[in-house]
């Protein structure tokens, strides 16, 4: 890192999550978060406090003029933590002022909106990547690069399973208002999971269930996904599973090649198991940050990890891997499954093109 100069950053949205982001960009070398941005002034102090940056601003319009620009003290990009409904003015206003764009999932709140957004990030030469931290989770990331190593032989079927009843509306309540719940903030992940594993969806079927009375949309969600190379996967979510050693908030994993399987287990053991019946096993259990806190290991790593990588790609001139145009395929499994559930039938989900 010695005499590169520093990318300059800014975060949008100083919520629950956003503290993970916080933390990682601050133990990265090379990257400085140098303004923060939210509409609620109470939560901008208090990030301001924690955080220890000077600069804040109530408004983003008001925040990319004061930061980019001729003579301005310049920012390379923008870390953007807010809700869905606020990217599409969030997005395209920090594409104008000419800055890079990370984005939280789901980016875009309907498959024309992700379009019109990628578009125009293109046009305006700026890079979209998205916040997808799932796939960087250490133990799911093993598992990945065992497939992708050949391990196994050629996969035919898979199942990625997020099972969990721990309380997620405690932190964010908002969770339990939304029509729209375990697929778009959950499912979202494992489906992106499943591409990175298997590949693009030729299509799937999906049944929904709400269990939790207290709650507007659905918190049990099971897929099918047929990939285009011939692999079946099983997607399940749920946050109304009971169990005794909940194994929040981590994906198990298993999968069936012709020369092998792989099974990822809740005590963070991979096992490669062969052909011939010997089996291997690898401790894939996270390497948290110093400021990581149970049960959320896993998650917070994988935030680092993920943000790690990206500025790695950023000086060597690579997209991440969950670039916009990658993600709009794990979007639209996301829209492809709710009209799978209220059809109760198999949907070909749509997929990038320009």
């Amino acid at each position: 890192m010695a005499g590169e100069r520093i990318v300059k950053g800014a975060l949008i949205g100083c919520g629950f999550f956003a503290e993970n982001q916080m933390r990682a960009w601050q133990e990265l070398e090379g990257v400085s978060i140098v303004a923060l941005c939210d509409r609620d002034p109470r939560r901008l102090a208090h990030f301001q406090a924690l955080f220890g940056i000077e600069d804040t601003f109530t408004d983003a319009e008001t925040m990319f003029a004061a930061l980019t620009g001729s003579g301005n003290r310049g920012l390379d990009f923008v870390d953007i933590a807010t809700t869905t409904q606020a990217h599409a003015a969030l997005v395209p206003l920090a594409a104008r002022h000419g800055v890079d764009i990370i984005c939280q999932k789901p980016f875009a709140g309907s498959l024309a909106m992700a379009r019109r957004l990628i578009v125009q990030c293109a046009e305006n030469g700026v890079s979209l990547s998205i916040h997808e931290n799932f796939r960087w989770q250490r133990a799911v990331r093993q598992t990945i690069e065992v497939l992708r190593a050949g391990r196994i032989g050629r996969p035919f079927f898979g199942r990625i399973s997020y099972r969990s009843g721990f309380d997620v509306y405690k932190a964010q309540p908002y969770l339990a208002r939304v029509e729209r719940f375990i697929i778009e903030d959950l499912g979202i992940h494992v489906l992106d999971i499943a591409r990175a594993l298997f590949g693009e969806v030729e299509r799937l079927s999906c049944e929904t269930a709400r269990v939790n009375p207290g709650i507007n949309g659905e918190d049990v969600a099971t897929l099918m996904l047929h990939h285009d190379d011939g692999v079946t996967a099983v997607v399940d979510c749920s946050y109304a599973t009971r169990l005794a050693d909940d194994p929040f908030p981590q994906s198990l994993i298993e999968i069936d090649g012709d020369n092998g399987s792989l099974r990822l287990r809740q005590d963070f053991e991979l096992e490669i198991h062969g052909a011939e019946g010997g089996c291997d096993r690898r401790d894939v259990r996270p390497e948290p940050p110093a400021w990581s806190e149970a049960p959320w290991w896993p998650i917070q790593e994988s935030v680092l990890a993920f943000q790690a990588d990206w500025l790695k790609a950023r000086r060597h001139g690579r997209a991440v891997e969950t670039h916009g145009e990658d993600n709009f395929n794990t979007l639209a499994l996301v829209e492809a499954a709710y009209r799978a559930a209220a059809a109760h039938q198999s949907v070909v989900p749509a997929r990038w093109s320009r």
